[in-house]
């Protein structure tokens, strides 16, 4: 049975940690499923709980800019991205340091890391506290909708995981921008809270890279991903009277047998934040599917898309 524990509970979700128990927290993108990530058979008891592809490796989450020193390769590209963007939703593939401490598994066998540093205030206690850096992917069935409340962890996870460190609702709701440094050229593996045209005004041009169902350099790669049981229809601007409809800007089609809206005032932010929950509230088995009405492809948009597509994808 897996335990729900308060923000009051915080060293008590930090004490099993550092037993090796699995605990899902909060973060300001999604809840994190974490484990220590120094410990092997914590980072395998992971894979398990979310019946998580091997090859799919972690993000490791800190406290500080300064641990990633003792972890892996900081260049003046990570480092420039580091003051400006950390704490916050930018996990950084950099190359590992040697006698880094992580556990191989965590980084799939790649010579290569995922370093964050999270900016919400629970998740950067649990660090605290814990003293350990913690590998989290989101904590929900691999392939599934990612988490954004400690109930959508509940409905996934219950009985897999120790505990759920109930931090309330995430307030970005879309996962971290993951960006590979490990290379001559900024590739930009997963886009995420932090917009790429953000990072192009610090870098310059940045590559994108495809998805990768054989080896994926970072999490959310897999073509797909963030999947409702549902079949997914995108750029809907027409809706059947079986499907439930996302909504997004001030005017919806007619007829759907249910609508949620994503922003009535076509805010990227607002959309993005509420994605996961909406997805999850209308899979449904009454539903023949969900429509998704056309999001901006720029800024957050970009992000957003890039999740519907991967949850379209079957």
């Amino acid at each position: 049975m897996t335990i729900r524990l308060q923000e009051k509970d915080v060293e008590r979700a930090a004490q099993l940690l550092r037993r090796g128990e699995l605990v899902a927290f909060p973060t300001e993108t999604v809840y994190g499923l974490g484990a220590d990530a120094t410990n092997d058979h914590a980072v395998a008891a992971i894979f398990a709980a979310k019946g998580r592809p091997h090859f799919n490796p972690l993000i490791i989450h800190l406290l500080r800019a300064q641990q990633a020193e003792s972890l892996a390769l900081i260049d003046d590209r990570a480092a420039r991205l580091m003051q400006r963007f950390w704490p916050g939703p930018l996990s950084l593939v950099l190359r590992r340091a040697p006698h880094c401490p992580i556990a191989l598994l965590a980084s799939a066998g790649l010579e290569t890391l995922a370093l964050r540093v999270p900016a919400h205030p629970l998740a950067q206690e649990l660090l605290r506290l814990t003293g350990v850096p913690i590998a989290a992917p989101s904590a929900n069935r691999s392939g599934r909708v990612s988490p954004t409340t400690a109930d959508h962890v509940m409905s996934e996870l219950d009985g897999r995981i120790a505990a759920v460190l109930d931090g309330g609702p995430c307030p970005i709701g879309l996962e971290s921008t993951v960006l590979d440094l490990s290379g001559l050229k900024p590739v930009l593996l997963r886009p995420g809270g932090v917009a790429l045209e953000e990072l192009e005004s610090i870098l310059g041009p940045i590559a994108i890279a495809s998805s990768d169902d054989t080896a994926p350099r970072s999490p959310g790669m897999l073509a797909t991903h963030y999947a409702p049981s549902l079949p997914l229809r995108l750029n809907a601007t027409s809706v059947a009277k079986d499907e439930a409809l996302l909504a997004f800007g001030d005017k919806a089609p007619a007829g759907a047998a249910a609508t949620l809206w994503l922003s009535r005032s076509s805010d990227l932010a607002e959309a993005a934040a509420q994605l996961f929950a909406m997805l999850r509230a209308l899979d449904r088995p009454e539903f023949a599917g969900i429509a998704v009405m056309p999001i901006p492809e720029q800024g957050l948009g970009r992000a957003i898309n890039d999740r519907l597509r991967r949850a379209a994808t079957r």
